[in-house]
């Protein structure tokens, strides 16, 4: 290994899937000098995860993919629908739904986009080549994996065979449950995959995803529905019908619905597979029409007709027929010295949620500014890594174990077995539902919990006594420079392309009048914190909707309405934001005026005075200089 000729980096990602890709991107925008070591050569055609919650939305947005959402990488998910009974039929009512086309989530977007992860993969090495600090190689596989005081030494065969090393300060396994870095390297070293949640749940299902093109009256004369009038498109409609359906059929539990781009005509049909039953072979051709294609043939009753209708088989394409163990399992470190587990190598999650993705999004950005911080003051002290990526795992699994409760609550409707147990849990929803406010409520489905907010423990970067470790809301805002200003998403002006500094510092006030005061108490901010958090760059918002624009200073934005949301050209090809409070992110706030906020997007410390935001600037400084 020492006759190898050895390049330098500051981090090593093994693995280029979502988690990997989001983490690099993040890194690249910190200016953290990062290379990704992918096995594969090419971005996999294969489906796999389809759903992604407005968390994970927000973090494309964050490295500019906003733009690419609707366009290239999903469609809004609309309504979760809950349906019970044995019988084999999609448009039965349900007996309860979650509604996550709203925007009530916190984060200005809707509750979850159904995706095309190749597309969404392809995007997010967009991202990445879009930095000069981000260095994607393919077909390349980890030899051998060490490390030292001073950092890793990486081995690694390159996409010609040859045998290479990279040193760097940090080596992350983003590289899956099955990956070099757990399974080889650190399971070893002590690191396990643990139970995650108290309500264990593991089984074997099948995932199937379909490719469906559109008969018609040339390709398919004999199909009966063209007498009745319908069209290529309605009959996609009646069989493969929008909004995801959770079956909560006890003999045989399933999970289906469109995903992708509307052009995509792509469908997911997840169904488990009994105890006595072999995964592989239900996976098989003939055992899919036995449990799936029921669902896609009709009752010739509904249409007047003395036969049955089924959809064309010859117009399904199936692009994945396989089996599954779906867990909820997580690590019991995800660090050791200086390798580190994001992403499916830490933690993984059953299907009922959509958090698989979007949890590994939400290890990559809080993993991101640390070890951006840590390249920075690896000199000073070599051992601080230590206690950062502790209290980042910490933190980390606080708001892994509330994605895995609603989780594991959305799947107990879907697996439910016991008839009494059934039978009450019906007839209670069916009874709050009576009451508007009740019904709503539940529509909100696991966002009725609100934005996450983590419990303080020892080296944590957040004041708890200052309202820190809240989830910061993003609210809609435009600028006060012009009154031709375009519609903004709060966290694209804060965390903006120009922006030096790891902490910002946001100024919410109330009225114009306010901003003079607070800019006085702002402009000391350089001294107070050495630095880490720039005058020049704190953004200022006023709640008054209504104020004119003005010429008061830089970065001084107002709250925007949902109606100039809707005209914007932000929401194109997504909802409207319905139920969207503009006032959400005041209200979080308690009212304060100044925020220094995390990269992650969460508060590090919130408070109103000069003397306040003293004592926190100099809890940055403790935290940031070490």
């Amino acid at each position: 290994m020492s006759d190898l000729e050895c390049e330098t980096t500051a981090v090593v990602i093994c693995g280029c899937g979502p988690t990997g890709a989001m983490l690099s991107a993040y890194l690249g925008k910190m200016n953290i000098r990062n290379i990704v070591l992918e096995k594969e050569t090419e971005i996999t055609t294969d489906p796999r995860g389809i759903a992604l919650d407005e968390d994970g939305i927000r973090l494309l947005q964050g490295v500019g993919l906003y733009p690419s959402v609707y366009s290239e990488i999903g469609t809004c998910m609309y309504t979760f629908k809950f349906i019970g009974g044995t019988d084999p039929v999609l448009d039965k009512r349900a007996f309860i739904e979650m509604n996550y086309a709203t925007t009530e989530g916190g984060t200005g977007h809707v509750g979850f986009i159904c995706h095309k992860q190749p597309a969404l993969e392809r995007c997010l090495r967009n991202a990445m080549a879009a930095s000069k600090d981000c260095n994607l190689r393919s077909g390349c596989e980890i030899i051998d994996l060490s490390e030292d005081g001073e950092g890793t030494l990486c081995q690694y065969r390159d996409a010609q065979g040859k045998e290479r090393q990279i040193r760097s300060q940090f080596f992350v396994g983003a590289d899956g449950k099955t990956g070099f870095t757990r399974k080889q390297y650190l399971e070893p070293r002590g690191i396990r995959m643990e139970q995650a949640h108290q309500s264990f749940y593991e089984e074997t299902w099948v995932a199937l995803n379909w490719e469906i093109s559109l008969p018609d009256e040339k390709t398919h004369p004999d199909f009966p529905l063209w007498a009745l009038g319908y069209t290529p498109e309605q009959v996609y409609d009646l069989f493969f019908p929008h909004n995801f359906r959770f079956l909560c059929n006890p003999n045989r539990p399933a999970v289906c619905g469109r995903f992708g781009l509307p052009s995509d005509r792509l469908w997911r049909f997840e169904f488990v597979v009994q105890k006595d039953e072999d995964g592989e072979e239900m996976s098989k051709p003939e055992m899919i029409k036995k449990v799936v294609f029921p669902y896609i043939t009709h009752a010739g009753s509904r249409y007047g007709l003395p036969e049955e209708v089924a959809f064309p088989e010859d117009c399904i394409k199936v692009l994945r027929s396989r089996p599954f163990i779906f867990s909820a399992r997580s690590c019991n470190r995800w660090s050791d010295g200086r390798v580190v587990l994001c992403g499916d190598a830490a933690h993984v999650f059953p299907p009922f949620g959509g958090q698989a993705i979007a949890s590994g999004f939400r290890d990559a950005i809080s993993l991101a500014w640390r070890l951006a911080l840590l390249c920075r003051i690896q000199s000073k002290n070599s051992s601080s890594h230590k206690q950062v990526l502790k209290a980042w795992y910490e933190e980390r699994k606080q708001q892994l174990e509330k994605s895995l409760a609603s989780t594991i609550e959305n799947g107990q409707f879907v697996t439910e077995k016991n008839t009494l147990k059934i039978f009450i849990r019906n007839a209670y929803l069916w009874f709050i539902q009576l009451i508007p406010s009740w019904r709503h409520e539940v529509s909100l489905g696991r966002r009725k919990e609100g934005l996450v907010r983590y419990e303080h423990s020892s080296g944590m970067p957040f004041l708890p006594e200052y309202n820190g470790g809240l989830c910061l809301p993003q609210v809609y805002c435009k600028s006060l420079a012009s009154d031709q200003s375009e519609v903004c998403f709060t966290d694209d002006v804060l965390f903006g392309p120009e922006k030096k500094g790891l902490f910002q510092l946001l100024v919410y006030v109330k009225t114009i009048e306010e901003v003079s005061s607070a800019q006085e108490i702002v402009a000391d901010i350089d001294d107070m914190s050495r630095g880490e958090v720039r005058a020049n760059e704190a953004i200022f918002i006023v709640e008054d909707t209504t104020c004119d624009p003005c010429k008061i200073g830089q970065n001084l934005y107002r709250l925007a309405s949902a109606e100039e949301f809707a005209q914007s050209r932000l929401c194109a090809k997504r909802p409207k934001p319905e139920f969207y409070d503009p006032f959400y992110l005041g209200k979080a706030l308690r009212r304060v005026r100044f925020v220094i906020v995390r990269p992650d997007r969460f508060i590090f410390a919130a408070c109103n005075s000069r003397g306040d935001l003293r004592d926190i600037a100099r809890a940055v400084v403790s935290y940031l200089q070490g």
